[in-house]
């Protein structure tokens, strides 16, 4: 099959008005942007709804596709503000919402169906079943995980008809589909919530010093445009609402130079080479992420590092010609990120070396030294708003008529208690008598190997719920598809799912439950899991205790005991003499693997049994000890329930998000 003749969509990021003007110029064929809420960049300036209405105007105008970003998970308290946004922008008529929350899904679905609807990559939409599953519930659109190989993504395309996206270039997050809770456990500021910290281009420290360990260099697919092509993606992105509206012109004029000319890769290349990125790599696309960890985390180029400290001035030599105007970043080896600055005067001598003016603090020898830009171009920077015309807001009567559909009444009367174990070796130490359901969360090698008429299982059968990873490969659906198969057939009847997905590799008239990964911070998002006939759900980790209480919800299951994973990643990473390794704040973790995946996890549990009895008073009923990453130990099992069952602390541990607001 040749190039198709319909090219596919060219998304370019919009983080400001410059930025938006950029695009255009630059050929894209749609924007994606944010609002100043509820978007994954938060950091970024976004737009206010008056800005959007003049933008979306303008953009329709020239024929180019508008998307708004709510891809963030939404607080019980926030739903009455999403209710009035949502309303907002079904009267501006932006082309569609990119969301990762189910709750938003379920409104749009019941009360805006006007309002086309994207998955965002964070709803790790891995595989043909997270395709056939989101064309099957409405979506629009699906965008994949950027940890997904050609090969897979073709295969995927073949099996579903719904429009694809894929991210093509710009920076990567090192946990899978973005859905990382390092930045989260260390301060509540959550990667879900758009205020990641980015823990991942920090120095970590192991046995063999300190390291960029996660730091992933940036993504950039041009070589394989034409592949991507012949696959049939309907929409190539480019990442960086963070970024300026020169790096935003640069991407987008290659991209669309590749689009147009694919035999001319050469030139759009060219335009690349001053994206003012990272180091770049193919990434799982490629087949080969060997060398996919950076070094040097700072966007930019590199010019060198400081040689000389003067007292109003530090000195280096670079090759590349320096102006006034441009920015320059400056980072320590230790990680530790300087703030950016204009380049206001410099003297160069016959040698080559700069002598840069500035009155920035607290700069060393040996710290490395970046161009973050050059501004050369200029862009227009206005929007009409005075032509806008005034928006109606939900009224108080209809917000309350929606808030009421998604009220959940009720809660069950029994306290029941369930555990996860992932080793076969934690079977002999449990105690069923103490528990009310055990779940099961095995490697493949240890599910090939579990003997599933032993007695002991064969007593406890109807407590046993067999529970599905995170990340089912594309090759691996059909062998998890017949491992649930044939369980089902021996009587284990209960499974545990990761991903709504999975519900499709499930044997019908089974009970199928879902885990903390299937997202449900709010009511809205527990009534659409609900409906899709999950007997009970698991709140999400990082949730918090104000949230919980101004929900109506009570049918899920709160974790009191857990590690919980922070990175949970396809990508490797190579740590000498153990897996044990501390962050800059000195704080330790460990790495563990399993089926592939890289695992990041503190070494201190969370631990809330001491929140129990105010939970239970608030009518939550069910609640999870999990002892994944934990040594089986029959003594430490009927301590942890000892301490559940009394209300009290384990000690060392965390409290996680429970009791500050998770951001």
């Amino acid at each position: 099959m040749g190039i198709r003749d319909n090219k596919p969509e060219l998304m370019v990021p919009a983080g400001d008005i410059t930025s938006f003007h950029a695009a255009l110029e630059g050929g894209a064929d749609a924007v994606y942007l944010g609002l100043k809420q509820f978007n994954a960049r938060s950091r970024a300036v976004n737009f206010t709804l008056r800005q959007l209405q003049a933008l979306v105007k303008e953009a329709h105008m020239t024929d180019i596709r508008v998307y708004v970003t709510l891809n963030t998970a939404i607080r019980n308290e926030e739903l009455s503000r999403l209710l009035d946004i949502l309303y907002l922008l079904r009267q501006i008529q932006v082309n569609a919402l990119i969301i990762q929350d189910w709750g938003i899904f379920h409104i749009i679905k019941c009360h805006f169906p006007e309002l086309n609807v994207h998955a965002s990559t964070q709803m790790a939409n891995h595989n043909s079943l997270g395709a056939v599953f989101s064309e099957r519930a409405g979506f629009d659109r699906v965008i994949f995980a950027r940890e997904l190989t050609a090969r897979e993504i073709a295969a995927i395309r073949q099996k579903s008809g719904i429009e694809t996206e894929i991210f093509v270039h710009g920076a990567l997050c090192y946990s899978f589909s973005g859905m990382c809770l390092f930045s989260s456990y260390l301060g509540g500021m959550g990667a879900n919530r758009g205020l990641c910290t980015q823990p991942c281009r920090r120095v970590f420290q192991t046995a063999g010093g300190g390291k960029y360990l996660f730091s992933l260099k940036d993504h950039e697919l041009i070589d394989y445009i034409p592949m991507i092509m012949e696959m049939g993606i309907h929409a190539l992105k480019i990442e960086g609402r963070m970024k300026n509206a020169e790096y935003v012109y640069q991407t987008t004029k290659a991209y669309r130079t590749a689009i147009d000319h694919p035999d001319n890769l050469s030139e759009a290349k060219k335009l690349l080479a001053d994206d003012m990125g990272r180091e770049k790599t193919g990434y799982f696309f490629s087949g080969s992420v060997k060398e996919s960890i950076t070094d040097n985390p700072g966007t930019g180029s590199y010019l060198g590092d400081i040689k000389r400290l003067n007292e109003d001035s530090f000195s280096f030599q670079t090759s590349r010609p320096i102006q006034l105007g441009n920015r320059l970043r400056i980072h320590s080896p230790q990680g530790e990120m300087r703030r950016a600055f204009k380049v206001k005067d410099f003297t160069i001598d016959n040698s080559g070396w700069f002598n840069i003016i500035t009155d920035i603090e607290g700069l060393s020898v040996g710290d490395s030294i970046f161009l973050a830009n050059t501004r050369q171009q200029k862009f227009n920077n206005t929007l009409d708003t005075e032509s806008t015309k005034p928006l109606n807001h939900i009224s108080k009567s209809e917000a309350i008529q929606i808030l009421s559909s998604i009220r959940m009444a009720g809660t069950q009367s029994k306290e029941a208690v369930f555990v996860r174990i992932d080793s076969i070796q934690w079977l002999k130490k449990t105690h069923f008598g103490s528990i009310d359901g055990l779940i099961l969360n095995l490697s493949m090698r240890e599910w090939t190997g579990l003997k599933t008429n032993a007695p002991l299982l064969m007593k406890n059968q109807d407590k046993i719920f067999i529970e599905l990873p995170k990340f089912i490969g594309e090759k691996y659906i059909s062998i998890f598809r017949t491992l649930c198969e044939n369980l089902y057939t021996q009587g284990y009847t209960r499974f545990v799912i990761s991903h709504l997905s999975q519900k499709l590799i499930i044997p019908d008239g089974a009970m199928v439950c879902a885990n903390e990964n299937v997202l449900a911070f709010n009511d809205a998002a527990a009534v659409f899991v609900q409906n899709q006939n999950i007997a009970w759900h698991t709140y999400p980790l990082e949730n918090d205790l104000d949230n919980l209480l101004k929900g109506s919800d009570r049918s899920g299951m709160v974790p009191l005991y857990f590690y919980p994973e922070l990175f949970y990643s396809r990508m490797p990473v190579h740590i000498e003499e153990g897996n044990g390794l501390k962050d800059d704040q000195g704080f330790d973790f460990r790495r563990e693997q399993k089926d592939g995946v890289t695992i990041i996890v503190p070494e201190r549990p969370v631990s809330l049994f001491q929140y129990k009895k105010q939970l239970i008073k608030a009518g939550f009923r069910r609640f999870l000890i999990d002892f994944s990453h934990e040594s089986p130990s029959s003594n430490r099992f009927q301590t942890i329930l000892n301490r559940c069952k009394s209300g009290s602390q384990v000690q060392p541990s965390t409290v996680f998000n429970f009791k500050r607001t998770f951001r």
